[in-house]
């Protein structure tokens, strides 16, 4: 397919009750067909990777063809600038998570970009930060448990003074992510809610509190406890 068959494809299965309901969401939706992601999904399969139409498909500005982009996008083909210039680009918590989720968190510089962007003022750019460390600790598998104790240190920083909805969601997001991989982390992660907590602000209360209900849950407790060892560095 090409941009103009794609576009047309969100043309013809438009859906304005789905876009109200985005709208309802926090979605902005003025260049959105309001097509669900497992119809995106489902079209993402039938196209398959391709690294220039996902580029292509990014600059026509639209909310799908940006989702869709994040999909058949090759990670391995991404670079530092394409990611620099898709992230000043995002206007919305879901073309956010869902970049970072579906590709960033794939690529070499996933890592990099996580401890980079969570130092950002931009909302969208700080948000991508800490999803990239929720995505990595629900992904990468192999990775080190050092990573997410630097990770954590980055979250103890960051957390107590944005209460901007968008950035302290990821926060907790990120910081409940860490906590469940292992034993070790989720003390860490417990460690941490209770440094954020101590800081007193709106925002730190409610990242910290949420985190620790979650963290210190017999559910949780259970689920860290059958996951096997802990990869340490």
């Amino acid at each position: 397919m090409n941009v103009e068959e794609v576009i047309s494809h969100f043309q013809s299965n438009q859906n304005q009750a789905n876009r109200e309901g985005m709208s309802r969401y926090g979605i902005k939706v003025d260049q959105a067909f309001g097509l669900s992601m497992v119809e995106l999904r489902s079209l993402a399969k039938s196209i398959g990777k391709d690294h220039q139409l996902a580029l292509d498909l990014w600059e026509t500005g639209y909310h799908e063809s940006r989702l869709v982009s994040t999909i058949i996008d090759v990670p391995a083909k991404v670079t530092e600038e394409q990611m620099e210039h898709w992230v000043r680009g995002f206007d919305s918590w879901d073309v956010c998570d869902q970049c970072c989720s579906n590709l960033f968190s794939r690529t070499p510089f996933a890592v990099q970009k996580a401890n980079e962007w969570a130092l950002r003022e931009e909302e969208y750019v700080k948000r991508a930060g800490f999803v990239l460390m929720a995505a990595l600790a629900v992904h990468d598998k192999k990775a080190d448990d050092g990573l997410f104790l630097e990770f954590l240190a980055v979250i103890d920083s960051e957390a107590a003074d944005d209460d901007r909805a968008f950035v302290r969601k990821a926060v907790n997001w990120a910081l409940r992510q860490i906590g469940k991989r292992n034993v070790r982390l989720k003390e860490a992660a417990i460690r941490t809610s209770g440094s954020v907590l101590s800081r007193g602000t709106k925002s730190a209360r409610w990242i910290a509190s949420d985190a620790l209900r979650e963290l210190q849950s017999e559910k949780t407790t259970a689920m860290v406890m059958k996951r096997k060892g802990s990869k340490t560095g």
